[in-house]
């Protein structure tokens, strides 16, 4: 193998796709690893030399960033712009891909709408002007998660979760005071109209808000299937903010806490398990046949939670450290070991890793859950990635997530280009 040097087309293509593949192993499988190491190599080599100018692009995405780990809808639109450029690309097949694009964009535009409509019918955006109002972003987030066009739903209740998700994070991140975190918590922990009472007016809007629109996914399936799952939700969301308070705590107090006890709590903190809780109501029916393994939780929600956990915080390290934010797993780790920030960001890196492989090891094997579940929970962990990529992706509006909404959301791919670029 030592050999073996990639100078030609095929060669490389080849072990381009050894190479992608090596994404897809499980835990205990080193040939794999090895495999990776060893062809990562010699396609870094194969950049250096002259070779097909296509070809070149494909390696450099795949070192990038392989494809087992991208955003589909990112990935579909990008594939489609690279083939346009090839010299051997099939008209036909680029036509009907254009079509399809544009065609499930257009769907997504529809359900945009309806969720623009509820976010200012609720309007949360209007009362807090301290939180980040990024309903578009949430919704791409929720396109990333499923975006075949039977998922409409699913798209919208993850959008309302998502955004729901944000104001809260803020009230606890940079404007409540501990006292009235407490208070706020106490409130979602027991879901109860009549607990708001005692909150300031700015957390009475936000509870409200957020009861009311849980309340209503729930009375949807209550309506179709006759399951109660409101016990279900009130405790995620329970379950979400006594983390957030957790993390309040160590900020208040100045703590920095063990690597370990941060992803113990950031594993929620995250908000995927919030995220694909709700998820899974809007596509499983019926709704109750997996609900005892989705409160585990099982690694798939785990190995999600962990990437975008994660991924956060690798993109936002440089931001947080300027705006002394609580420690996250970067900071924990250096100053539980005494690592340098390099070794630490590689060991985070290698955590990232291991998730996938636990996730790919779920995904192999018989699961109480649907493959439509699955499959976003795996695209979870995808978005993390790739929103967090470059930076801050998400708190960051000119990064680019910017592009991101318009090429997936806004922009139809045009039909009338024919150019072709050796």
């Amino acid at each position: 193998m030592g050999r073996f040097k990639p100078c030609h087309y095929e060669d490389i293509k080849g072990t381009l796709c050894l190479y992608e593949a090596s994404y897809f192993s499980m835990e205990g499988e080193s040939v794999l690893d090895e495999a990776r190491d060893f062809t990562k190599k010699h396609l870094e080599k194969s950049l250096e030399q002259s070779i097909d100018k296509n070809l070149a692009i494909l390696v450099s995405h795949s070192l990038e960033l392989p494809l087992h780990w991208r955003m589909l809808r990112i990935e579909a639109r990008w594939f489609i712009d690279v083939h346009e450029r090839r010299q051997d690309m099939d008209p036909s097949l680029l036509e009907f891909a254009k079509l399809d694009y544009n065609m499930v964009q257009a769907i997504h535009q529809e359900d945009l709408k309806d969720v623009s409509k509820w976010w200012k019918n609720i309007g949360l955006g209007e009362k807090m002007s301290f939180t980040r109002d990024r309903l578009v972003e949430n919704f791409l987030w929720a396109v990333g998660h499923a975006f075949e066009p039977q998922f409409g739903y699913c798209r919208k209740i993850i959008t309302k979760v998502l955004a729901l998700i944000v104001t809260i994070d803020d009230i606890y991140d940079i404007y409540g005071t501990l006292d009235e975190l407490e208070i706020f918590t106490d409130a979602v922990d027991r879901w109860d109209i009549n607990a708001m009472d005692q909150l300031p007016e700015y957390m009475k809007i936000c509870f409200l808000a957020l009861f009311n629109s849980v309340n209503e996914m729930a009375y949807y399936v209550l309506k179709e299937e006759g399951s109660n799952i409101i016990p279900h939700l009130g405790k995620m969301w329970a379950d979400l903010c006594k983390c957030y308070l957790v993390e309040a705590r160590w900020y208040y107090s100045g703590y920095t806490p063990t690597l370990q006890e941060y992803i113990t709590n950031g594993f929620i903190s995250s908000s995927a398990p919030a995220i694909l809780g709700h998820a899974y109501f809007s596509v499983s029916n019926p709704v109750m046949d997996a609900i005892e393994f989705l409160e585990k939780p099982p690694n798939i929600i785990h190995g999600s939670s962990m990437i975008l956990r994660l991924s956060d915080d690798l993109g936002t390290l440089q931001d947080e450290l300027k705006r002394g934010d609580v420690p996250k797993s970067i900071q924990c780790h250096m100053h539980q070991t005494g690592a340098s920030q390099e070794e630490t960001c590689e060991h985070i890196k290698y955590l990232i890793g291991d998730s996938w492989k636990k996730m790919n090891k779920e995904q192999s094997k018989d699961s109480p859950f649907s493959r439509i579940f699955i499959g976003i929970a795996m695209n979870v962990g995808r978005m993390g990635q790739r929103v967090y990529l470059y930076g801050d992706g998400y708190g960051v509006q000119d990064r680019e997530t910017k592009e991101d909404i318009l090429l997936t959301l806004i922009e139809p791919v045009p039909h009338n280009l024919h150019t072709k670029v050796c």
